[in-house]
């Protein structure tokens, strides 16, 4: 891990009305009404005709009254089934080609069984890091409900490493469980640092013993990263007995690169704890930025002067580290944090991903997770004005 100045360096480890009634069937009920009341004239005039004196004579009208009067009825359900007829489609769709025009699943093409899996692994794999850090956030906001799914998601080569790193930030015993079983995992993933990341929160004896037992073995592995994740969690911690264990492993490990990350490690873990027992670190409050601060507290503050160039009454110099939280994401419970923290200083920037916990009503950083490094390009030095002759 590398890529930061000598003050950041040691943090590389570290959201209707109904429709109107339709004219038409209303032209047609008042169609339909209109030939009832013709059709009880009619039935009126025929009383009247049979009631008369010259009824002998009427024969012809009788007739003729009768025959309109079973018009009317005719006509009266003919009216009523000409309400009822649906409209037909508009424009030239035929009726059989309507229900798929809008969208039913008989037009729909079947999805793939694995179709979850492989939109996860679009968004992971999208060239915009916004979409895999909003994933990550999302999943961490949807908590412990979602960590059956996110075992099912370690299955798959595609998805397991976004489901290991948010088993890891989700947190809990069920989640550390499941990533115990990584160590035995047998694909090229090496997905048992996320395992040996998510001990940074556990300060039992056997997670101590756990995390030097990988760093102890760090020869041996092919893969840094998982050595660098141990020792990464190890920068979590303020204990005194760290300091000789770290010693201890060292003394067995061969690596440069590790060996320098130890070092870096145990500065940062006694330079902390000097801190939390000075009145200013006593006094630095249990907020979600007064956590972040304490934790990058080393990088913070100035160095300590050399023994060789140090002059009395000068206060050291202030070192130019920039520390911004980008973003902050919470729990469903709201005991839990995810910050999203850029380390910035002239020469390079560092982005970190840190999971807070609540405790007794102040916040702490629990665990740590290293993101992207960049350096700055070098400043160019201001050009010489030409020499007059």
């Amino acid at each position: 891990m590398s890529g930061l100045g000598e003050s950041s360096r040691q943090w590389a480890v570290s959201s209707r009305q109904p429709p109107a009634k339709s004219s038409y069937s209303n032209s047609y009920g008042s169609l339909g009404i209109q030939e009832s009341a013709d059709c009880e004239m009619q039935i009126q005039k025929v009383t009247s005709i049979t009631n008369g004196a010259n009824s002998g004579c009427s024969l012809w009208r009788v007739s003729q009254s009768l025959l309109l009067t079973a018009c009317c009825l005719f006509l009266a359900p003919l009216c009523v089934a000409q309400q009822q007829r649906p409209p037909s489609p508009p424009g030239n769709v035929s009726p059989v080609q309507a229900p798929e025009i809008e969208g039913s699943e008989q037009g729909q093409a079947p999805l793939p069984n694995d179709w979850a899996a492989e939109l996860l692994d679009c968004i992971l794999s999208a060239p915009n890091a916004e979409a895999q850090d909003s994933l990550f956030r999302a999943a961490f906001a949807a908590g412990r409900g979602i960590i059956p799914q996110l075992a099912e998601a370690l299955k798959d080569d595609r998805t397991a490493e976004f489901a290991a790193q948010s088993l890891a930030f989700i947190g809990s015993d069920e989640a550390l469980q499941i990533l115990w079983k990584l160590q035995e995992d047998k694909r090229d993933l090496n997905l048992r640092r996320f395992y040996y990341g998510a001990l940074a929160e556990y300060g039992a004896d056997q997670a101590t013993q756990t995390l030097f037992e990988v760093i102890n073995k760090s020869d041996a592995e092919p893969d840094r990263t998982v050595t660098e994740a141990a020792i990464l969690a190890l920068t979590v911690r303020t204990d005194s007995k760290l300091a000789d264990l770290i010693h201890q492993a060292e003394k067995k490990v061969n690596d440069v690169v590790i060996r320098d990350d130890l070092e870096n490690a145990l500065d940062v873990i006694q330079i902390r704890s000097k801190y939390l027992a000075s009145p200013e670190g006593k006094k630095a409050g249990g907020s979600v930025d007064a956590a972040v601060r304490t934790y990058f507290i080393p990088a913070l503050q100035p160095p300590p002067p050399s023994p060789l160039n140090a002059e009395p009454h000068r206060t050291p110099a202030k070192p130019e580290i920039k520390l911004e939280i980008q973003n902050l994401t919470f729990s469903p419970d709201g005991q839990r944090a995810l910050a999203a923290v850029t380390l910035e200083d002239p020469s390079a920037v560092a982005n970190y991903d840190l999971v807070l916990q609540k405790r007794l009503g102040n916040w702490g950083v629990v665990s740590v997770w290293l993101g992207a490094e960049a350096e700055k390009p070098a400043a160019t030095p201001p050009s010489k004005p030409p020499v007059e002759e």
